[in-house]
């Protein structure tokens, strides 16, 4: 073991083999072949100070964690290193229904602090995938995006500011209460991301907004995956704005076992406010011709349902082998070729990819199912879905993160002076680089 943390330095502190084995791993399944040297369940952040100045001391490599739910790798932690779990760090410690903000530490889960706002006639617009069991915390150090993102933009669009522990101890609040500001830098946007590479996140300020009036939901089946990104298109090309547009092929419906499993796609739209109903009438009149059957939700309930699907087709997939759940996105009108060169590039590899997307957002996520290892044959087919994207002027991640199962490719996408730069940012905020090395850049 190569540190050691005094007990009486900070509270939460473990070396028990049982704790530090359910901390290495993050949902990504990256296996990194050792256990942390030591996990601190922070309480305070006078505890994470304290374990950033014996990080410095003894130059001790530090991963920040919360619920582990991410899915590239950046909550992974091996041997020499401590993880600072900001789990206990769970309390709404403001909520103001007159300015639709509240104040939150990172340790809040996502629909804990949905359910608050929802007393106030509020919300907290993004709802990834993981809502019920991610933390507010991990969700603003990946910018994690969700359902609603079509309309309401990814987690980034809701952090009004942050209250951030540098690598050094230092304390700062970046950002302000208000919703328009302009003061400075905008460090809140280089921290919302940042993966934990940046400094530790232990409270943020962020943006709340009511709760619509009404939401209308559309299902539409398709005959193939290629149908439904047209339709999809077609929305963005009539100028529709659904407040959710989710898309999943064959092979997701397949492994759910839902209704319209023989169908070669699943459309899922709803829209929202007080012109919901107008809105989604109008959704139908231009999906309706790619489709073979569109419903429209009758109550609640139903739509609910529906919503469970979407959200239940990663841990169906799960169910078939080990999966890696890539992340890519593309320009809203070239959704269709990005689905088609998907398509190929499964065929010709003999791998099972299994595609489910943002559709509002062009945010695909082609998932690997694969029988053994994550051998040199599967990256290859998922470098070469990374670089579908590029080519089509897209992205290698739009919510997940980099972490670290994307870090090779990341300088195809910014190009060397910007890559440069990005390191020179981590260097004069983590000089040692002992803030989650090997992630992100």
């Amino acid at each position: 073991m190569t540190s050691t943390l005094p007990l009486d330095a900070v509270r939460g502190w473990t070396t028990d083999p049982v704790v530090r084995a359910a901390h290495r791993l993050d949902r990504s399944g990256f296996d990194p072949g050792s256990a942390p040297d030591a996990v601190v369940h922070a309480e305070s952040v006078e505890d994470v100070v304290a374990v950033l100045a014996h990080a410095q001391a003894t130059r001790t490599p530090v991963v920040v964690r919360g619920a582990g739910s991410g899915l590239s790798g950046g909550a992974v932690a091996g041997e020499g290193s401590i993880v600072l779990d900001l789990t206990r760090l769970n309390r709404i410690t403001e909520l103001s229904a007159a300015d639709e903000l509240a104040v939150v530490e990172p340790g809040v889960i996502t629909v804990d602090l949905d359910a608050a706002a929802a007393a106030h006639g509020l919300r907290y617009a993004p709802d990834p995938a993981s809502a019920a069991i991610s933390t507010i915390g991990g969700n603003i150090a990946t910018n994690a995006g969700g359902l609603r993102c079509a309309k309401y933009g990814v987690t980034r669009d809701s952090v009004l500011g942050l209250d951030v522990v540098l690598a050094d101890g230092r304390r700062i609040r970046t950002g302000r209460r208000t919703v328009k500001g302009v003061a400075g830098y905008d460090l809140t946007g280089l921290f919302v991301g940042s993966e934990g590479t940046l400094g530790v996140i232990v409270g943020a300020t962020v943006r709340l907004r009511p709760i619509p009036v009404r939401t209308a939901t559309l299902a539409a089946w398709f005959t193939d995956f290629g149908a439904a990104a047209a339709a999809t298109a077609a929305l963005t090309a009539a100028r529709l704005q659904p407040a959710v547009a989710e898309l999943l092929d064959a092979a997701c419906l397949e492994a759910l076992g839902a209704d319209g499993a023989d169908s070669g796609a699943f459309l899922l739209v709803q829209t929202d406010g007080f012109g919901a109903d107008a809105e989604i009438e109008a959704v139908r009149a231009v999906v309706e011709p790619f489709a073979v059957r569109v419903d429209l939700a009758a109550d609640e309930a139903e739509a609910e349902a529906l919503l469970a699907t979407r959200r239940g087709a990663l841990p169906a997939l799960e169910k078939l082998g080990r999966v890696l759940v890539e992340d890519v996105a593309v320009p809203r009108s070239r959704l269709p070729e990005a689905v088609a060169a998907i398509t190929e590039i499964s065929r010709r590899s003999g791998l099972r990819i299994a595609t489910m997307a943002h559709a509002g957002d062009g945010n695909l996520h082609p998932i690997l199912v694969v029988d053994g290892d994550l051998d040199d044959r599967v990256w290859a087919t998922a470098g070469e879905v990374f670089q579908t994207a590029l080519d089509l002027g897209g992205t290698l991640t739009g919510e997940h993160g980099v972490g670290l199962l994307k870090r090779r490719w990341l300088r195809a996408e910014l190009g060397d002076t910007a890559h440069d730069l990005q390191r020179e940012l981590k260097a004069a905020l983590d000089p040692h680089g002992l803030l989650n090395p090997g992630k992100a850049l």
